[in-house]
């Protein structure tokens, strides 16, 4: 009589499911919310993206849309306005002349504040906190 060897055992095959497929739906609040962290000083997209479940191409897509102004990034505060201060001879150059006739556009949501060349701190801040309470 023939015994059947131990070299035929069946193979067996099994699989391990490591993580779910869903599609989830973000506002844009919360996507605004995630692009700021993202965007923060020291942030590393890949590790944010990370933290909320999302591809670091998906995040990267989100920056972009919110440069875009596809949507808007949460202010938590003000802006804070630093002294520039000039380096080099006092006198006026004509290149110096040239460069106060830039303006300055700052976008809050839907609104664009155009501030020119040479305007005081003090009245460019309390045209943002105009807008600011419009806004809320």
């Amino acid at each position: 009589m023939d015994d059947i060897s131990d070299d035929t055992k069946f193979a067996r095959r099994h699989a391990e499911i490591t993580s779910v497929v869903r599609r989830r739906r973000w506002s844009d609040e919360e996507k605004g919310r995630i692009v700021a962290e993202a965007i923060a000083p020291g942030a590393v997209i890949a590790d944010v993206a990370r933290r909320h479940d999302l591809a670091p191409q998906q995040l990267s897509n989100w920056i972009r849309a919110a440069k875009q102004g596809q949507f808007v990034l949460p202010a938590d505060e003000m802006p804070t306005f630093v002294p520039v201060l000039p380096v080099g001879s006092a006198q006026p150059s004509k290149a110096a002349h040239e460069r106060r006739s830039v303006v300055i556009e700052i976008v809050i949501g839907t609104i664009k504040v155009r501030v020119p060349g040479g305007a005081e701190a003090r009245d460019v801040e309390a045209v943002l906190r105009a807008v600011r309470r419009s806004n809320a």
